[in-house]
């Protein structure tokens, strides 16, 4: 069996088992996880200092029975072609998520995919949480470009998942705005009106877009505003969402970097996190 090891390096997140399984075991009795429950939600990707709690806020509100889950990653531009692990499982601190096969090969030839040989936090980092909330199920590794082409994708999991009789989450993958001397992104100014800013004004636009559903100004706010990184999961999420009737997506938790180091004044350079399920 071929196992895709552990690309990013210590820190990111922990690689101790019982560490991971204290830190989410308040999350496996939230509201979400027990009550209002979906099929598709938006977690971020950054190292788990920063969002852990609001990727686990998103990842534990997803329905427990899944037989497969779709992590839908992205860091791909348009024209980009969708990426695929191509290995038989993936390594956690918990052991090895198996890759569901059957189902990589439906949307590996629809989509056209090609192998992911990359190291790329989008997938990986939320796998630990994964595997953690779901240990039975069965995963599907898809990074996906920031166009409109990636919600028909969405679309295309739902229909591989009806055709396998599969019970499908799909989990999109994205950071908001990257703001400061360390993106090259300084429209404000530095500070607490630029942290502001950043909050309320660019990354409030682009959550609303996706609470809207409004896949035209999810890729205009990512592309022209610089709000997502990764907006092609988004619409993947969205397309599939839509064609599961789950209805529209909302706000579960918003944070960002600077948030983990509060005490020490506004950083040089922040990011901004959201949690959302539709």
């Amino acid at each position: 069996m071929q196992i895709r090891e552990y690309s990013l390096p210590a820190g990111w997140f922990p690689r101790d088992s019982d560490s991971i399984a204290a830190f989410l075991s308040e999350f496996a009795d939230s509201d979400e996880a027990l009550q209002d429950s979906s099929r598709a939600a938006i977690a971020p990707h950054a190292g788990w200092y920063y969002c852990g709690r609001i990727a686990a806020r998103a990842v534990s509100s997803l329905r427990q029975d899944a037989d497969t889950v779709a992590v839908l990653g992205g860091h791909l531009p348009a024209g980009s072609t969708p990426l695929f692990a191509m290995e038989d499982a993936v390594r956690t601190p918990f052991g090895h998520i198996l890759i569901d096969n059957d189902f990589r090969s439906i949307l590996f030839d629809e989509l056209k995919g090609a192998e992911d040989r990359y190291r790329d936090n989008t997938v990986e980092v939320l796998l630990p949480m994964l595997h953690y909330f779901f240990p039975k199920a069965n995963l599907v590794w898809l990074r996906l470009p920031a166009e409109s082409r990636s919600f028909e994708a969405g679309r295309s999991i739902s229909a591989a998942a009806a055709k396998l009789n599969r019970k499908v989450n799909v989990l999109a993958s994205t950071d908001l705005t990257h703001y400061g001397q360390n993106y090259g992104f300084s429209p404000q100014g530095t500070g607490k009106d630029a942290l502001r800013w950043m909050r309320e004004v660019n990354d409030a636009k682009f959550i609303k877009a996706v609470e809207s559903g409004d896949k035209s100004e999810v890729l205009r706010c990512a592309g022209q505003d610089s709000s997502a990184c990764s907006a092609g999961a988004v619409l993947g999420a969205m397309g599939f969402a839509g064609t599961e009737g789950l209805g529209s997506a909302r706000l579960l938790e918003y944070g960002t970097s600077a948030d983990a180091d509060s005490g020490k004044g506004v950083p040089d350079s922040f990011v901004g996190y959201a949690a959302m399920r539709f």
